[in-house]
């Protein structure tokens, strides 16, 4: 019988956003139900959620309202901790792929674009992956996510703390560098999450009510 291993979850969620999640009706997903299914046999000891405060945009001005009634859905696990980035939003002058004609005849080769960018998750999700590693906090660790930057994070749990890293990517395309380095690399099978979804309506632990976005 194999010895059950208390493993930490360390979860990259702009990616596992855009990897698996958008566009699906699983948005309202628990975490706590996903880290039991992927890891049944193990004891899931603490699950760090990395992500930051999203902006509302012209085309969707309630983003940032859906993610913070998510994030008070998510701080209903107990052990599950959020780990905030910063998100950017800024206009910048981007080379076109394809010159085009403006109406005026100009030949256009650069557009002025919103560029928005998620800063800190990857450096934020590999140092707790490593403050935890040292601190002897798991025994194994699971990583959700499909960023080449935490290949050597990930290497360093496995060779130089000699405990097990197994990764999920949540996207189709796979990265080899990630392969190699983890001690398992599987893709996240979409069709376990309908199963790890939360109540459309939920209590926090000072009774307050969190409910379900209707657009989700």
């Amino acid at each position: 019988m194999s010895r059950q291993m208390r493993v930490n979850v360390y979860v990259d969620g702009f990616n596992l956003y855009y990897g698996a999640v958008k566009g699906t009706p699983y948005k309202w997903l628990h975490l706590g139900k996903l880290c039991r299914l992927l890891r049944p046999k193990d004891r899931i000891n603490r699950i760090r959620y990395f992500t930051a405060d999203v902006k509302p945009r012209p085309n969707d001005p309630q983003a940032d309202i859906r993610q913070q009634t998510y994030l008070r859905a998510l701080k209903t696990i107990p052990n599950l901790m959020i780990h905030k980035g910063r998100f950017l939003s800024n206009e910048t002058w981007m080379r076109l792929a394809r010159p085009i004609e403006s109406a005026g005849g100009e030949t256009l080769t650069r557009a002025l674009v919103i560029k928005t960018e998620e800063k800190g998750s990857d450096v934020n999700l590999a140092s707790w992956l490593l403050i935890d590693g040292f601190g002897r906090d798991f025994q194994s660790a699971l990583v959700i996510s499909n960023d080449s930057d935490l290949v050597e994070p990930i290497r360093f749990v496995r060779q130089r703390l000699n405990r097990p890293c197994y990764v999920i990517h949540p996207h189709g395309t796979e990265v080899r560098t990630l392969r190699r380095a983890a001690t398992t690399y599987l893709q996240l099978d979409a069709d376990i999450l309908a199963e790890c979804q939360f109540a459309p309506t939920l209590t926090d632990s000072a009774g307050r009510t969190i409910t379900k976005p209707t657009a989700w």
